[in-house]
């Protein structure tokens, strides 16, 4: 932050002025704050944030920074070592920041899965034809897990060969994401997917007893999806749909993961109630109310609206005006709904990456901040 030179004598008066104004803008962002949970603002970036862009993030009030873990690039040889490389970096600059980090552990490496076309796209995409739940498959996911928790959950390796960084351990672990999308496994299987959270809670427990285990963000209505009562014929489920299966068919999977998360990508926030109250009458029905909710992806594109092709793509002034309206939604229906985190997806944008990552971020091109980041900061009680 650049120091101000301040002149005492005949400009004090002015200065009190300057003074007084600079404190009522920085009273205006920190009003707009509200009593939320601790550590309930986050953000995702589809590329690694330098330490100047987590500086800037940090001070905007941002409290988490959600990440992928993915195992296919970390260990691509069976029995080969896991690099942790581009973990390290971003675990170590969080770190220096103050700010928190939630992983979330997906993919598979070809030699513990089979890759399969994604259905509808000819060869074009690829996606694990399964979930890593059965034979050595489920062992090398297993050991995986198990070497994440010990380089960065409490008094890790990561941390021991780094004594110089405030300890900021991982006690959070996400497993999977959009497990109800075929984009992430060619055929999404409630069934298969409550085995691997099974899997994986007792993976990450057996090392940190104290960590917490959160199912993977669920795509709120992929298109296409199965619901009860219509269309059997696409591989995708609804957010809804695919947790009641889920409880269906793992009796006794309530114990074994500590929260849930949904992705409630809508043409609007207007629709974010319906999405959220049907993902939360799951949660009732299976007598499993008090867990909480995390919302790890949420957000609009800043491109030129042209709903026909991209129903999310809102503008510059639609974006922002899509978080404000979402943030105070949630915001006033925290309790109700047992909300623990929102994550706004993106940090920045991304050409290619989806159909809307090109201007999902609250920053463009040379990481100037868009309108959308300053809606954010009113409510995150920072500074912009």
């Amino acid at each position: 932050m650049r120091k101000a030179t301040i002149r005492i004598g005949r400009r004090a008066r002015g200065l009190t002025a300057v003074l007084a104004v600079a404190m009522v803008a920085a009273a205006m962002f920190a009003s707009a704050a509200q009593a939320v949970p601790a550590t309930f603002w986050g953000v995702v970036p589809q590329e690694t944030p330098s330490q100047e862009e987590f500086q800037r993030l940090q001070r905007g009030g941002v409290d988490s920074v959600r990440i992928p873990i993915g195992w296919a690039s970390l260990q691509p040889n069976r029995g080969g070592p896991i690099d942790w490389t581009s973990v390290d970096a971003i675990v170590e600059r969080a770190a220096q920041t103050g700010t928190e980090i939630l992983p979330f552990i997906t993919g598979a490496p070809t030699w513990a899965v089979p890759p399969a076309s994604v259905p509808g796209t000819g060869n074009a995409a690829k996606a694990p034809a399964h979930l890593p739940v059965t034979g050595s498959a489920a062992t090398a996911w297993r050991l995986f897990l198990e070497q994440g928790v010990l380089r960065y959950g409490p008094a890790g390796s990561f941390w021991v060969t780094h004594p110089a960084l405030p300890e900021r351990a991982i006690r959070t672990w996400q497993i999977w994401n959009e497990e109800n999308f075929k984009y992430f496994v060619a055929k999404p299987n409630p069934a298969e997917y409550g085995l691997l959270v099974k899997l994986s809670y007792k993976a990450i427990k057996g090392v940190d007893p104290g960590a917490k285990v959160i199912l993977g963000g669920m795509f709120s209505k992929p298109k296409g999806g199965q619901k009860k009562t219509a269309n059997r014929s696409s591989p995708n489920f609804f957010a809804s749909y695919f947790l009641e299966q889920m409880y269906k068919h793992n009796p006794g999977i309530k114990t074994k993961f500590n929260g849930v998360a949904l992705h409630p990508y809508t043409p609007g926030y207007t629709y974010l109630s319906q999405e959220i109250e049907a993902f939360r009458a799951v949660l009732a029905q299976n007598k499993d109310s008090a867990k909480g909710l995390w919302l790890t992806e949420l957000g609009w594109s800043s491109e030129p609206p042209n709903p026909s092709v991209n129903i999310f793509a809102k503008g510059i002034a639609g974006q922002a005006r899509e978080l404000k309206g979402a943030f105070s939604l949630l915001v006033r229906n925290q309790a109700k709904w047992r909300l623990q985190r929102v994550y706004w997806f993106s940090v920045d944008d991304l050409a290619g990456a989806c159909n809307f990552c090109d201007g999902s971020g609250l920053f463009g091109e040379g990481f100037a901040p868009k309108k959308a980041w300053y809606e954010y900061v009113k409510f995150a009680g920072g500074t912009p």
